[in-house]
């Protein structure tokens, strides 16, 4: 099987290399794809620098996977996925794995997540996805992550179907420490909140603070983000948007 590689976080960022490093192992043909500089926040836009028409790209080295053919790419996670999966980079892949992030990606915020849009885009067009993200921004331990990605990436070859989208997100232990992996519901935050703050005729001052899993004390029980800060690694099942709602009362909508 045939898997994409790719993240927001920028093609040098460790995260990308540690997954990459699992899906090798797991024996997959690995290409990997990513932003060539960080596109943190960039939620499944199709964003790119065009010359003349043509996406910039240039062909790269992973350090420690010589073997893999990598290519860091001047546009958005969501983009790399999207061009992907009609053939840019050879045969369209069955698998994109987006990851593993620098920070989490739990709750509602999701929605903006450059690393989870890429997982929406490339289910969308069939493709089965993988998520994985890390409650640190530098993480001290990529053995832990390593291994939950491993499991998880095995479970999608193995059983997950076209257009499926899995959410991991791992907080940063040691592999003794980690109580395990759990089903979680999505929290009703996420890992950034915005703050506003004066606001004149031209401009309004906003401000945004990166809250950790780890940190956010008030979650429901259940969910992502509680799981993680008691010290489980958490795993949630995401529909790709966009979902029509049936039962939606539109009585009187008329023109």
């Amino acid at each position: 099987m045939k898997v994409l590689i790719t993240n927001d976080d920028g093609i040098d960022r460790a995260g990308i290399h540690v997954l990459a490093r699992v899906a090798t192992d797991l024996g997959l043909d690995v290409v990997v794809a990513a932003p060539d500089r960080e596109r943190s926040g960039a939620s499944a836009s199709l964003s790119a620098i065009e010359d003349g028409g043509r996406l910039r790209m240039r062909a790269t080295d992973l350090t420690e996977l010589p073997d893999v053919t990598a290519y860091a790419v001047d546009a958005s996670p969501a983009l790399i996925a999207f061009v992907a999966c009609d053939g840019a980079f050879g045969s369209p892949p069955d698998l994109v794995f987006s990851g593993i992030n620098h920070g989490p990606n739990t709750g509602h915020a999701i929605l903006h997540s450059g690393t989870v849009g890429a997982a929406f885009t490339a289910a969308a067009h069939g493709a089965a996805t993988l998520a994985v993200s890390v409650d640190a921004t530098e993480p001290r331990d990529w053995d832990c992550a390593a291994e939950v990605a491993r499991v998880a990436a095995a479970w999608v070859v193995d059983k997950a179907q076209p257009g499926s989208v899995l959410n991991v997100n791992i907080p940063d232990l040691a592999r003794a420490d980690l109580k395990g992996l759990r089903r979680a519901s999505l929290a009703p935050f996420g890992a950034v909140q915005a703050r506003i703050g004066e606001r004149d005729e031209e401009s309004v001052a906003v401000t945004f603070d990166e809250i950790r899993a780890q940190e956010q004390d008030d979650s429901p029980p259940g969910s992502d983000a509680a799981l993680i800060a008691d010290g489980w690694a958490t795993v949630t099942a995401l529909r790709v948007p966009p979902i029509e709602a049936p039962d939606t009362d539109l009585d009187g909508l008329v023109l």
